[in-house]
């Protein structure tokens, strides 16, 4: 059973930093792309940062030098380093992975349950 487990979410003040975990078992995603998304209450989720099974990545403009995504193939394991943290950062984060490079919210096979960050003013 495919499992995707989030982790170092919390409050943090404007400017300070966090570092998301999200640990991958049940199978091997080495061929896989691995990313993360955001949802903010009320609004739809979106794409924040991604990387390829060969180690290219992608980030949205509006994270684009703030955030770092990597991965960690022998420990199935993705992660985003959140730095210069903004209000409008504050949502609930969602580890995924695909099969397909570009991760298209309809063509992620497995999501996390999320964790929640917010950064106050």
């Amino acid at each position: 059973q495919v499992q995707l487990v989030e982790s170092g979410g919390g409050l943090v003040q404007a400017g300070g930093s966090l570092r998301l975990s999200c640990a991958a078992s049940g199978r091997t995603f080495s061929n896989y792309a691995m990313g993360w998304f955001r949802q903010a209450p009320g609004k739809e989720r979106e794409f924040v940062a991604r990387i390829t099974s060969g180690r290219n990545t992608y980030y949205a403009d509006s994270v684009k030098g703030r955030f770092t995504i990597s991965r960690d193939y022998f420990n199935n394991t993705v992660y985003l380093q959140m730095n210069s943290l903004k209000p409008e950062d504050t949502a609930v984060y969602f580890c995924a992975v695909a099969r397909v490079p570009g991760m298209a919210v309809s063509a992620i096979d497995y999501w996390g349950k999320g964790t929640q960050v917010t950064v106050s003013s």
